[in-house]
């Protein structure tokens, strides 16, 4: 099963497949986004924008980048992250993309 194009549990596709990035990455910022997910970065912003503004996800800043989660002072935050990874399943193009993300660390020796 495959989320539809045309309906969407979270209003639209591209707001529902940020979700579902985000429960698979844990954190990240909208470039990141935008390549894995293959929609525009204003699309990205946007989504991320009404995301945050409906209470789903939260940011904060790191330098000049503001990196998004879910926000785990959401209501029903336990309940979104099972939605979310149920809803991963099916979306095997997804999760091989974020496996094969690359987050190396800043100097040698130091952990991932």
């Amino acid at each position: 099963m495959e989320v539809k194009t045309t309906s969407s549990p979270f209003g639209s596709r591209a707001r529902t497949l940020v979700l579902l990035a985000l429960r698979l990455l844990v954190e990240s910022y909208p470039r990141e986004l935008e390549r894995l997910l293959g929609i525009p970065l204003s699309g990205v912003q946007r989504a991320l924008g009404s995301l945050e503004s409906d209470g789903l996800v939260a940011a904060r800043a790191v330098g000049r980048t503001r990196m998004y989660r879910l926000d785990p002072r959401y209501f029903a935050h336990e309940d979104l992250q099972r939605f979310l990874l149920r809803l991963s399943e099916p979306e095997e193009e997804l999760r091989s993309r974020i496996e094969a993300l690359r987050r190396r660390p800043r100097r040698s020796g130091k952990p991932l």
